[in-house]
Order: structure tokens, then C-alpha cells, then sequence
């Protein structure tokens, strides 16, 4: 009778961790869209209806960004939410270094209203695909 009550932990906990990194990914349960560099770069080119946003650490940004962007890191995204009031109307461009802090601002932007686009890979895909990096 244990055993099974074992097995049946096991295959929940098994069950929750998949569903965690899923969740965690922006595999399951995303508001938003995430895009390639690709995408990105021919949105930062041809769209005047974006901004760009990095969500890495003030050392990161300092380290280099991409031109224009505005530096809010994830951890303080929430309570910055008013730096952005004004492109709520913009579809709004998302990265960070690898993509996996870019994953939950996107979700809390849209949660607030905003059209976050994740860029998938963040600005290494970017830096890859030619972006310029500033200091």
C-alpha cells in the first residue's frame, strides 16, 4: 500500500515539474508572444509603434544594451510600471541576456495592459543576428 502511495507522490511531483517549467519557459499559460532576433530586428527597423526594453541588471545595461532601450530590471518591473505609461499604446520589444527574465516581465506587462513581445535567446540571439551593442 505504501508503494503506491509512492508512486502516486512520485508521478504529482513529477507531474508539477514539468508543468513548472513549462510555465516557466512561456511554453503554457502566455498571454504574449515571443519573437526571434529576426522578428525583432525587422520590428526596431520598419515599426514606429515600439519600444525596447531590457530587463537585465544595472551592471548588464552598463556592460552594453541596445540603443534606445529603457533599462527597468525584472525584479523592480512592478513598481516601475509608470516609466513605461507612456508607450502603453506601443507594442513593447522585451529581452534580457539568454530570455528567461524577459519570460515574466512579459507576463507582468501584459498582466498591466501593455503588448510585451519577447525576444527569444535575448540580446545574445540579437548580438548573433547583428544588433549593435552600446555602452
Amino acid at each position: 500500500m505504501l508503494k503506491k502511495y509512492t508512486n502516486v507522490l512520485y508521478w504529482v511531483a513529477m507531474g508539477g515539474m514539468i508543468f513548472w517549467f513549462a510555465y516557466s519557459k512561456g511554453w503554457i499559460f502566455a498571454n504574449f508572444t515571443s519573437i526571434d532576433a529576426k522578428q525583432a530586428i525587422h520590428l526596431l527597423e520598419n515599426d514606429d509603434n515600439v519600444t525596447l526594453l531590457d530587463v537585465r541588471t544595472i551592471e548588464e545595461y552598463k556592460e552594453g544594451h541596445l540603443r534606445n532601450a529603457t533599462l527597468i530590471p525584472v525584479h523592480a518591473l512592478t513598481d516601475n510600471l509608470g516609466m513605461l505609461k507612456q508607450d502603453k499604446h506601443k507594442k513593447i520589444i522585451v529581452y534580457c541576456r539568454t530570455g528567461s527574465r524577459s519570460i515574466p516581465a512579459s507576463r507582468i506587462l501584459e498582466g498591466n495592459g501593455f503588448t510585451p513581445l519577447n525576444v527569444k535567446g535575448g540580446i545574445l540571439s540579437l548580438q548573433s543576428a547583428g544588433v549593435e551593442v552600446v555602452k
